[in-house]
């Protein structure tokens, strides 16, 4: 039979290609924010973290740079994506943009949403970080999740690694989750 209804393993390949590079698309086209706008969502969710974190406001000073991703979006349909923008602040004022683009495969439907933070607590992590031009998880740097109880303490004595990431849910701080793979961007805004 010439028109065979089932699709061959390229086409069905290309069809979940096609699939993510719409969601991706969707999610980069509904989160184009303005400077203003990330600020302003910054503001919000590191208020939020201060609020959730006992000692997050001393652990934010200590930082030499925080990576604000107040919603990364996460979407799929079996084969999925991640998106977000955020701006990057050192001394409390923000530095630059940056966008979270990531893939994932594996049983996944519908979408949620995260607010991703990193924290440079070394000089030449963040030095790293902001010289490059895609900066990628695994691959240019190491990120540690942190995975401290709600209610317990930031203590920073406790953490040695150059860069700390929390992730939060809409229950509060999200376990078993990696950053693998996420790739971080400059934008011009």
């Amino acid at each position: 039979m010439h028109g065979s209804r089932h699709p061959s393993r390229g086409q069905s390949l290309f069809s979940y290609i096609l699939a993510l590079a719409l969601v991706l698309f969707s999610a980069a086209a509904a989160s184009a924010y303005t400077a203003q706008e990330i600020d302003r969502e910054v503001n919000e969710a590191l208020k939020n973290f201060k609020k959730e974190m006992k000692g997050a406001d001393n652990f934010l000073k200590q930082a030499k740079g925080i990576l604000v991703f107040p919603s990364v979006v996460k979407a799929g349909i079996g084969i999925g994506g991640e998106y977000g923008e955020g701006a990057l602040r050192v001394g409390g004022k923000t530095v630059a943009y940056y966008n979270t683009i990531a893939a994932s495969i594996g049983f996944q439907l519908g979408a949620q949403a995260k607010t991703v933070i990193l924290a440079f607590m070394e000089s030449e992590a963040l030095k790293k970080f902001r010289d490059s031009e895609g900066w990628k998880v695994g691959v240019d740097g190491s990120v540690a999740l942190v995975t401290v109880g709600m209610g317990d303490s930031l203590d920073t004595t406790k953490f040695k690694e150059p860069i700390l990431a929390f992730v939060f849910g809409q229950k509060g701080l999200m376990y078993n989750l990696t950053l693998e793979g996420s790739k971080f961007t400059k934008l011009d805004k």
